[in-house]
């Protein structure tokens, strides 16, 4: 799960990471109280920015400085509203602004390839740090991180100064860089982050290092750990019908296609989604409406819930099940399929294509067979499948 740069900035100073006020708005009137509390009687400058989960805000107009509270909720309603790559945005954060005397970049991301976590440091941070990877590599510094010790005192002193910081001639400002690397460390390792990113991480004139701006996604596989993140799910952003499957504990993503794919084994599943969408080719164009692995089990109940999910969504004009018998064999999961469009009756009204494979391959087919559904048409391999399948699909 992705947070928003509010919910980042929040995440941080709980764990003690230097971050400057920061107050979300959803209106220009709460912008211009939250402006009027940052600022208090002094004159200064506060940054309205637009939360979305997405790169680019500056550049597309997102984040605009302002001067006064009146000011602030101007900026606000200009905002408010506007489409950023797709995303509109629905509330702005109120920030402090800060007398920025450099600007530094990091990120601790999960390294699949290495089953490690990988930092990533420079002293030039700010919104082109995508174009500084591509043009001078060799500017961002990469750092191995053993996920056994993390970032301590050793780790975070080899980051700076692989990073360039100056070590020698200004040993302050490494020193308290180092730190704030060391809490960003606790901020990943105590939320189960996946990836914790600051950009910019600033020296202040004053000599503070402050995180600017964050990013951070949270590994939904830990969530059973905290409770408390459910909280920060946007739950008025999420697609319904992940949300529905999501109450149904199915591994479910919603695609822009017609055929709907039902699978045991998310590797499977990603094959079929390839087969279908060549196969679709030459059947107008069609191509898979969603991802979903029912794992292992395949009872009515868990088919049932797919079906359900699948055939209420509008795009879906026909069903492919594509299941290897294992564990749970096939005569189960033909069973499964029997007993779910019994369970959901005249809802069930999309043509489905089964392929099974497997253990007790013959005995699920013989299942199917005598059930004889109307719906309900046995392909005997998965490219058959899929292509049946996309034929239905574009009719």
């Amino acid at each position: 799960m992705d947070l928003f740069e509010y919910q980042a900035r929040d995440t941080f100073e709980k764990h003690g990471v230097p971050v400057l006020g920061g107050i979300v708005a959803t209106t220009p009137d709460e912008a211009r109280a939250a402006a009027a509390t940052l600022l208090g009687d002094e004159p200064g400058v506060v940054v309205v920015k637009a939360q979305v989960k997405t790169g680019g805000r500056g550049k597309a107009g997102g984040v605009k400085l302002a001067r006064s509270a009146d000011d602030a909720a101007e900026k606000a309603a200009e905002i408010l509203g506007m489409d950023i790559k797709g995303h509109t945005v629905h509330r702005v954060m109120i920030a402090a602004g800060a007398q920025i005397e450099q600007e530094y970049y990091f990120s601790l991301l999960l390294d699949r390839a290495e089953r490690r976590y990988l930092a990533m440091c420079s002293v030039e941070g700010g919104m082109e740090i995508e174009q500084l990877a591509v043009e001078r590599p060799e500017a961002l510094a990469r750092v191995a991180v053993d996920p056994r010790v993390g970032i301590d005192a050793a780790k975070a002193a080899e980051i700076v100064e692989a990073a360039g910081f100056p070590t020698k001639t200004s040993p302050q400002i490494a020193a308290k860089v180092a730190a704030v690397l060391q809490t960003l460390w606790t901020v990943y390792r105590e939320e189960d982050a996946t990836l914790v990113e600051v950009n910019p991480l600033v020296l202040t004139k004053a000599g503070d290092v402050v995180a600017l701006d964050g990013k951070v996604t949270l590994d939904a596989n830990a969530d059973f750990r905290h409770p408390e993140h459910a909280e920060l799910e946007d739950k008025a952003a999420a697609d319904p019908l992940e949300a529905r499957a999501k109450e149904k504990d199915l591994n479910y993503v919603k695609l822009d296609g017609e055929v709907g794919i039902i699978g045991n084994g998310a590797g499977l599943v990603m094959s079929t989604l390839d087969v279908v969408a060549y196969a679709g080719e030459a059947h107008g164009g069609v191509k898979p409406a969603n991802f979903l692995d029912i794992g292992g089990g395949a009872s009515a109940e868990v088919m049932a819930a797919g079906l359900d999910i699948i055939l209420t969504d509008p795009q879906v004009k026909s069903v492919f099940v594509n299941v290897f018998g294992g564990i749970t064999a096939c005569d189960a999961v033909a069973n499964g399929i029997v007993a779910a469009l019994e369970i959901l009756g005249d809802e069930a009204s999309k043509p489905l294509v089964v392929r099974l494979d497997g253990n007790n391959v013959i005995e699920g087919r013989r299942i199917l067979a005598a059930a004889g559904h109307p719906l309900v048409t046995l392909a005997d391999t998965m490219d058959g499948g899929a292509d049946k399948a996309a034929e239905l699909a574009n009719v």
